[in-house]
């Protein structure tokens, strides 16, 4: 009797041995929840210490004004654990998991598996984005790794003086210059008075766009035979980036006479246009001795009159 109560206690012994192995076994491939649901997590190699992160990953992020802005944390072993973004200069929940905590669209979270790198996505960066964001992870303590964001801002402006006179039929260039871009524009567009400029005619319009250099961009606008309707407000605009406006004024030409007015030569005095008017009616009337003694003594008399 006493050897099969034995039997029976050792029995079990071993039952609950393996029951332990096998929930300790079943813990290191995933985690059961309070309600006995069986959630599936990442499956590790070796011994589980916790997460931790990789520190290989850079902390220093550079990227250009209007473009797309991605912040890695490299976590390793996460495990059950959340991963959270954070703006340090508010101290703004950005996003947890996959879940985005703000109101602003451009903020976005995601995970890309074979580098268990937590990714924060900014769309159209803006200048106010630069500083620093804090990868969280949902231990106790909480685990935190830093993100330093730089936004590049590019300078934009049209070559030459802010206001432009040329003649009409004059060949006009305007250089729009965009200096420290990291990335060339998609695009440059041209405006005048707000209204898009095309180059369908090439006899009239030509643009074009050049890089130049590792971060210099250059778009040129040429207006061939400018005319009076091309005169008003010329705007450069590249893609994502701020514009830069310039004034044209084109004149018209005067004809040559116009232009001498009162300061131009003439090659007789002008006192002597009335005397000399009188004798041309008066040689019609008279023989060319009197007519000439008549403007002489009128040309005198003027003299002496108006002197």
């Amino acid at each position: 009797m006493s050897y099969r109560i034995f039997t029976m206690s050792s029995t079990r012994n071993i039952v609950s041995i393996f029951f332990c192995i096998v929930f300790t076994l079943h813990l290191s491939l995933g985690v059961l929840s309070v309600d006995g649901s069986h959630q599936q997590t990442k499956r590790f190699s070796g011994l589980y210490t916790g997460p931790y992160f990789d520190t290989t990953t850079t902390t220093n992020i550079t990227t250009q004004l209007g473009t797309h802005a991605y912040l890695p944390c490299r976590v390793k072993q996460l495990g059950n654990k959340s991963v959270s973004w954070i703006r340090r200069r508010d101290a703004h929940i950005l996003t947890v998991d996959r879940y985005t905590f703000i109101a602003d669209d451009r903020f976005q979270a995601f995970l890309v598996d074979k580098t268990d790198t937590w990714t924060l996505q900014i769309k159209y960066v803006q200048d106010r984005d630069g500083g620093q964001y804090e990868c969280q992870v949902s231990t106790e303590p909480k685990m935190s790794h830093f993100i330093t964001l730089n936004v590049v801002v590019p300078k934009v402006e049209i070559m030459g003086e802010a206001d432009i006179y040329v003649k009409a039929g004059s060949t006009v260039n305007f250089k729009c210059l965009i200096t420290q871009s990291l990335e060339e524009p998609a695009y440059i567009f041209w405006y005048h008075d707000g209204q898009r400029v095309l180059d369908y005619d090439k006899n009239q319009i030509d643009i074009r766009m050049e890089r130049i250099g590792s971060d210099t961009t250059v778009g040129t606008l040429t207006i061939f035979e400018a005319r009076r309707q091309n005169s008003g407000n010329y705007t450069c605009h590249p893609s994502n980036l701020d514009s830069a406006s310039v004034l044209l004024h084109v004149l018209n030409e005067h004809p040559a006479a116009m232009q001498r007015g009162k300061n131009s030569a003439s090659p007789i005095p002008g006192r002597w246009w009335g005397p000399l008017s009188a004798g041309l009616g008066l040689s019609a009337c008279f023989p060319p001795r009197t007519a000439t003694a008549a403007v002489i003594f009128i040309g005198i008399l003027g003299h002496l009159i108006f002197t």
